[in-house]
């Protein structure tokens, strides 16, 4: 599998993951049913406000699967970032992976690296994690 995203949504991404630094940004890309094209990013709080732990409110969950519902959406790719670690899924990340159909995305922004970042997506399912390239488009 390969992950296609415009280069709009990276840099929106890292963005949002610079702006949280320290804590761990998250949020989600929406794109038709059946269609698996992210065309509609939506950042969401990270209401653990960690470092190390990202959870989306779950209001706001509530209100996006209403949302994704209304508007025969579905939720493409689940996006986060690592401020201290590489970009590949803890094992945290790997339990709470909810969404079989999703792309997961991970940014890293870690210090040793930085000003450059590590933009990667895998697929988690029933616990097995599988990188896959990523595209990316103007």
């Amino acid at each position: 599998m390969t992950l296609v995203i415009s280069r709009a949504f990276v840099d929106a991404i890292v963005e949002q993951s610079r702006a949280e630094y320290p804590d761990e940004c998250c949020g989600v890309i929406l794109g038709p049913v059946g269609s698996g094209k992210a065309e509609r990013l939506k950042a969401m709080v990270n209401v653990a406000h960690s470092p190390t732990f990202y959870e989306f409110d779950p209001k706001d969950l509530l209100a996006l699967y209403r949302e994704v519902d209304d508007r025969d959406e579905e939720i493409v790719v689940i996006y986060h970032s690592h401020t201290e670690t590489e970009a590949y899924p803890s094992r945290t990340d790997i339990a709470y992976a909810g969404e079989p159909g999703a792309h997961y995305v991970l940014v890293s922004s870690r210090k040793e690296i930085a000003p450059a970042i590590e933009f990667r997506s895998y697929r988690i399912i029933d616990g097995v994690v599988t990188e896959e390239e990523v595209s990316i488009t103007d």
